[in-house]
C-alpha cells in the first residue's frame, strides 16, 4: 500500500542490514555456539573479523567478549583442549601442550603438506628472504605456498621499495616451539634440520609443528 508514494525512512533505533556475505546477527548463546564450532572446525587462529562475519555481530569488542567468556569456561572445564588469545588479537582452539605428545602419532589430516611446509622452512631459516629470491629457489609453486602461509598467520610480508620480504610471524616459534629470538631460533632450525640429515647449502627440509597439525 501506498504512503503518499514517499520512501519510509527506518527509525535511527532499528539495527543496520548485514552487509553482503555477512551473517544475519544471532544472540549471544548463539554467538558462542559459532565461534566455538568456526575455532574447532578452522584448526588455525582467527581474526575478529572473520568471527564477525560468522557471527553477524558488527562489533569486534562484542565478539572479543564472548569469544574471551568462552576461552574462560574452557578453563573452568579442565579438559584437554584450551582456547588462545593471542597478542594480534586472534583467537585459536588447541591442545594442551601436555596431551601434544601423547596423541601426536593418532593425527592424521595435515594442515600443511610438504610442500608448503619446505617453503616456510626456507623462509624461517634465511628470513628475512626476498619473495622472489623464495620463489626462485622454491618453484612457482611456492606463490600459493606463500598466500597459504600468510593466511595462516605463519609468515609476513613487508614492502620495501620495489621488494617484499618475508618473516616469520609472532605467532610462528609457537606453533613450532622455537624461541623467538631469531639468532636462536636459526640455531633451533639447525639443529632440527641436521637431525633429518640435512647439510648446510641444501634445501631445508619441512617443520616439525609442535602441535599436532589441524590444531595449531
Amino acid at each position: 500500500m501506498s504512503l503518499n508514494s514517499q520512501t519510509v525512512k527506518p527509525e535511527a533505533s532499528e539495527s543496520p542490514k548485514p552487509s553482503k556475505g555477512q551473517a544475519k546477527p544471532v544472540d549471544e548463546a548463539e554467538a558462542r555456539r559459532l565461534i566455538e564450532a568456526a575455532l574447532y572446525a578452522s584448526g588455525y587462529p582467527l581474526e575478529l573479523k572473520t568471527l564477525c562475519s560468522i557471527t553477524g555481530i558488527t562489533s569486534k569488542r562484542k565478539v572479543s567478549e564472548i569469544a574471551r567468556s568462552l576461552m574462560e569456561e574452557y578453563q573452568r572445564r579442565g579438559g584437554a583442549l584450551e582456547i588462545v588469545e593471542l597478542e594480534d588479537g586472534r583467537f585459536v582452539m588447541q591442545l594442551k601442550p601436555k596431551y601434544v605428545s601423547k596423541i601426536r602419532r593418532l593425527t592424521f589430516k595435515p594442515l600443511l603438506t610438504e610442500g608448503p611446509l619446505k617453503t616456510l622452512s626456507y623462509i624461517a631459516y634465511r628470513q628475512p628472504v626476498p619473495q622472489a629470491k623464495v620463489i626462485a629457489v622454491r618453484g612457482p609453486q611456492a606463490y600459493r605456498h606463500i598466500a597459504k602461509l600468510l593466511d595462516m598467520g605463519l609468515i609476513e610480508r613487508e614492502k620495501l621499495g620495489k621488494t617484499s620480504l618475508l618473516k616469520t610471524s609472532r605467532i610462528f616459534a609457537d606453533y613450532f616451539g622455537l624461541s623467538r629470538d631469531l639468532r636462536l631460533m636459526r640455531k633451533q632450525l639447525e639443529a632440527l634440520f641436521q637431525e633429518k640429515g640435512w647439510k648446510p647449502g641444501e634445501q631445508p627440509p619441512p617443520l616439525t609443528p609442535s602441535q599436532p597439525q589441524g590444531k595449531p
